[in-house]
């Protein structure tokens, strides 16, 4: 995807087990400098434990992981120096305020300003609160601190797993302006998230992941464009009709009926196709209460990870219908 020097991250075949479970199976990860980059996947996927294996708090049973240009491993935790890292929920002093709490994390590392943590108090919006303990903080405040934590050493990798969590959605919307524009100096922003529509505002490019491998990666508009939908609203009585009136200018791009009790048709078409659709449809003598054109990373999202269907298991004889008797749960 991208030229190696330019690559602040990189994974090759990263595999890792918990006993006999998988949790990644070959992880080839590249993420290039300077952009904020959504590390998706559902629950298990491995991406905790991915984050976990960037910063070296476990080790890999296999495969190379590149931080910044350099090959990392247990021997290299110097690199470490210009990553930031915020890996699931922060752990704080709670008799401290906040202000000391940056303190004595930063005086774990390289040493860091006075004038820093101020500017890092500001950033995250917590100056005004700066001299209360950190026990009196929400965790949405904390979840902030913690950013702040990472940023101490003004690091050009930022590593972040789930940061909105606790926020409120004014914080969530200074978080994605903030992330952003440390992007926009340079920096590269690496963020694990479930929460799809910030992401799909907020990162250039995306990886997901599924089963503990990358199912796809890339830059987010060409991953979207793939993935560009119309819908169209029309009444409960006329989707059918509207359906087949849909499907025709849609050619091989896949309709269905989306809603059938509001009648919601999609089309998986690009969004300048929306006229083409309403147009086609007042010809039929068919009038849309509802035209939404776009693209949308949770279609995509879920299209990937959607589990595959099991076999059917046939039931014992007095087995309770519709459980699979004598399969393990």
């Amino acid at each position: 995807m991208t030229a190696s020097a330019t690559l602040a991250l990189s994974t090759s075949a990263l595999k890792k087990s918990y006993g006999r479970q998988p949790a990644l199976t070959g992880l080839d990860l590249e993420v290039p400098s300077g952009v904020v980059y959504g590390f998706l996947g559902p629950n298990g996927a491995g991406k905790t434990t991915t984050m976990r294996l960037l910063t070296g708090l476990i080790r890999p049973n296999s495969g190379s992981i590149t931080l910044l240009g350099q090959r990392f491993d247990h021997s290299r935790h110097d690199l470490l120096h210009d990553v930031g890292a915020l890996i699931e929920s922060p752990s704080f002093y709670p008799h401290l305020s906040a202000r000391d709490n940056l303190k004595v994390m930063g005086a774990t590392g390289r040493p860091v300003r006075s004038a820093r943590i101020d500017e890092l108090l500001e950033l995250m919006g917590l100056s005004d609160r700066a001299g209360d303990r950190v026990s009196r903080y929400s965790m949405g405040m904390k979840q902030r601190l913690g950013i702040a934590v990472a940023l101490l050493n003004d690091p050009k990798l930022l590593l972040l797993d789930e940061p909105a969590n606790g926020l409120d959605p004014s914080g969530i919307v200074k978080l994605r302006d903030t992330l952003k524009a440390l992007a926009a100096s340079g920096k590269t922003v690496f963020i694990s998230s479930h929460i799809l529509p910030e992401v799909q505002q907020m990162a250039d490019i995306v990886g997901i992941v599924a089963a503990g491998r990358l199912v796809t990666q890339g830059p987010l508009d060409e991953l979207l464009t793939g993935q560009a939908l119309v819908k169209v609203k029309v009444k409960p009585e006329e989707a059918a009709a509207a359906l087949a009136v849909v499907a025709k200018v849609a050619g091989d791009g896949h309709t269905e009926i989306s809603d059938p009790d509001a009648a919601w048709l999609t089309a998986r078409v690009l969004a300048d196709r929306a006229a083409d659709i309403n147009r086609a449809l007042a010809d039929a003598g068919i009038y849309a209460s509802g035209l939404e054109a776009g693209s949308d990373l949770e279609s995509l999202f879920l299209e990937l990870t959607a589990p595959p269907e099991p076999p059917p298991v046939a039931n014992r004889p007095g087995a309770i219908p519709g459980w699979n008797s004598g399969v393990a749960q």
